[in-house]
């Protein structure tokens, strides 16, 4: 897609390339953004392949060639909705705990703004701030966990802001979970989803039966207000191998939108994140896959018909 000059004559400039869709600043609607993109280039923690902090620059570049008319909505996104790209909150190089703390603070001046939370990772511990951020609008939120792994141990290579931990760091605020795709933990953490009820649609289900066989657990396990993470290992490999910790047998995209969709037609999606995409250089489809999500899931936010703002 060309980038649009104010008066619709193509730009001969490249798009920007760290700004979600590069849509040019004279093209924009002129009334306030609704959603603010906010990047987290962090990967402290990551424990196998390293690179998930060039995720969400990878992903604003692969943005601008998105054809903002989403064939799926039948409408333009962009337009009706607002997107701000915010600038990448700088980790602290004190350690984890003070970097989470700063993309907290970050984070909670976005939803006190009144706009709508969309974090980009980044490694998944970023993921409980922004849930904590969004509860300080919504403190009765669930969340929606895609991803291939539980997340659930309490501390891992000595530390419980581990990427490896950050859901259990969520059910300790008191937050309801739902996960959908998991395929790899440990005996500790079975045993807690088993103690906690958590719900838990383990990926042979998840893939191999029909959504409407299982979604009405994640339905029941959520309130009425959701924050959705997708860990973009949630995926199958053969489609998204660009991942710190890729799993064998996870979602399609087609599977991966069915869940995300229903979930915004029976909720209110208030925020959501997309993380650990560790790009491959020479291959941008991964980087390709996780913009259209992102936009696809603002799609599915503001302009379904439960969901319309």
């Amino acid at each position: 897609m060309p980038p649009v000059g104010a008066k619709g004559m193509t730009d001969d400039r490249y798009a920007p390339y760290q700004d979600f869709l590069g849509v040019p600043a004279g093209a924009k609607p002129t009334r306030p953004a609704r959603a603010a993109i906010l990047p987290i280039p962090y990967d402290l923690t990551t424990s196998y392949q390293p690179g998930a902090r060039r995720g969400p620059l990878a992903i604003l570049e692969a943005s601008t060639h998105l054809e903002t008319f989403d064939d799926e909505l039948g409408r333009e996104t962009w337009e009706e909705v607002g997107i701000e790209t915010l600038a990448a909150v700088v980790p602290d190089t004190a350690g984890p705990a003070p970097t989470l703390d700063r993309i907290e603070r970050v984070a909670h001046d976005v939803v006190s703004s009144g706009r709508f939370l969309v974090g980009l990772g980044g490694e998944h511990s970023v993921t409980a701030p922004l849930v904590r951020a969004a509860r300080s609008k919504h403190p009765d939120l669930g969340v929606l966990q895609l991803d291939a792994h539980a997340d659930l141990r309490d501390s891992f290579e000595g530390s419980p802001h581990n990427h490896a931990c950050v859901m259990h760091r969520v059910i300790d605020d008191g937050v309801a979970l739902a996960q959908v795709g998991i395929r790899s933990l440990t005996g500790e953490e079975r045993k807690l989803i088993r103690e906690l009820g958590i719900c838990t649609v383990f990926a042979p289900e998840a893939v191999g039966a029909p959504v409407e066989s299982w979604i009405g657990r994640v339905l029941s396990a959520l309130p009425e207000d959701v924050y959705v993470t997708v860990d973009l290992d949630a995926f199958d490999p053969a489609v998204m191998p660009a991942t710190g910790t890729p799993e064998p047998g996870g979602l399609d995209w087609y599977r991966a939108l069915a869940v995300l969709r229903e979930v915004a037609l029976r909720k209110r999606i208030v925020g959501f994140d997309v993380v650990e995409l560790a790009p491959i250089p020479g291959n941008v489809a991964p980087d390709f896959l996780a913009a259209k999500l992102v936009y696809r899931l603002l799609g599915y936010a503001f302009l379904l018909e439960r969901n319309a703002r």
